[in-house]
């Protein structure tokens, strides 16, 4: 085998770097077209309906199949701009708790939607989102924002933990919730 690290430079490293986050994004978006697609099919069998008790601040035994969905459509737009602003260097500080709080009364308000009308607007946001991800340069989801706590999340993380992670784990969820 040659040894080849005796005549990179930065400039080599970097380019490895971005062909890891280029296979790392199209992984990412297989994933995300995959939870799109589950939802196109889990999403017509979720009837309109509350679950027990008061609106719980997160996803909860109580929460039905309705309320799930409205909140995976929050999910889906909430993440999906934070992506975009943080890839575009529109937003270079992010406070999650906030985001959070404002997250939860939003979907309490989206709840009140048909099921229908919460499934069109989630694929259409995941499909902005699974757009952004195919056709993003990797410097674009290298780019940080400072949370609240001082740690930066890139925009490609974002994708992978809060937006794609958290839909894939809400979809178990709701497959289990309307298969009762």
């Amino acid at each position: 085998m040659k040894i080849e690290s005796t005549d990179f430079t930065r400039a080599d490293v970097e380019q490895f770097l971005d062909e890891m986050l280029d296979h790392d994004r199209n992984l990412l978006a297989h994933r995300l077209e995959k939870a799109s697609a589950r939802l196109e099919e889990l999403g017509p069998r979720v009837s309109a309906g509350r679950g027990q008790g008061d609106a719980p601040a997160g996803p909860s035994p109580e929460w039905s199949p309705h309320e799930l969905l409205a909140h995976i459509a929050v999910l889906c737009k909430f993440y999906g701009v934070l992506v975009h602003k943080i890839s575009s260097g529109q937003m270079t500080e992010v406070d999650l708790l906030e985001n959070v709080n404002l997250r939860d009364v939003f979907g309490e308000r989206l709840a009140q939607l048909e099921p229908a009308e919460l499934l069109r607007m989630a694929l259409a946001d995941q499909a902005r989102t699974l757009k952004l991800l195919r056709t993003s340069e990797p410097a674009s989801l290298r780019r940080q924002a400072r949370q609240e706590n001082g740690e930066p999340m890139s925009a490609i993380e974002v994708a992978r933990l809060p937006l794609v992670n958290h839909l894939e784990m809400h979809l178990d969820q709701l497959e289990r919730a309307i298969t009762r």
